[in-house]
């Protein structure tokens, strides 16, 4: 049997060469396709709970002020009161007068904050603690906020 002595072929060295190069070239696209994904996915959305103030003339009303801290803006679904949606939830960006009812779902920029006057079925009971949780058009639920009422 002869040997082909006439085919020229690439060497075992720049065959290899060629190879790493076209995996780290492979690598670096994929890795800035994932890394743009990652970021376009990775808003994160985070609510703190900054004031409170209860009614004083007979517990009828619970307001609450919430600041938006998360990377990005987000928007608010429901307000409930011990897991329960509030009787009346109205809404306020001063954090006082003129009230607004909420209407789901509510925009809140990244860092500015909302005040919420919200009421339940019947009065808050003096002495009793009550939950208050925030719930985001994505399903995250903050809180819960717990206060007990004079």
């Amino acid at each position: 049997m002869k040997i082909l002595k006439s085919r020229k072929a690439l060497s075992p060295v720049v065959a290899s060469i060629i190879l790493i190069a076209v995996t780290v070239a492979v690598s670096i696209a994929v890795a800035a396709w994932m890394g743009a994904l990652t970021f376009t996915f990775m808003g994160t959305e985070q609510i703190t709970f900054t004031n409170y103030q209860w009614d004083t003339t007979g517990n009828a009303w619970f307001v609450c002020t919430i600041k938006n801290t998360g990377s990005g803006d987000l928007s608010i679904q429901e307000v409930r009161i011990d897991g329960v949606a509030a009787a009346t939830t109205k809404y306020s960006t001063t954090g006082s007068a003129p009230w607004t009812t909420f209407a789901a779902p509510l925009l809140l920029t990244k860092g500015n904050a909302l005040s919420f006057n919200l009421t339940r079925t019947g009065n808050f009971a003096p002495g009793v603690s009550y939950e208050f949780t925030v719930i985001t058009a994505k399903g995250n639920t903050f809180g819960p906020y717990i206060k007990t009422a004079p």
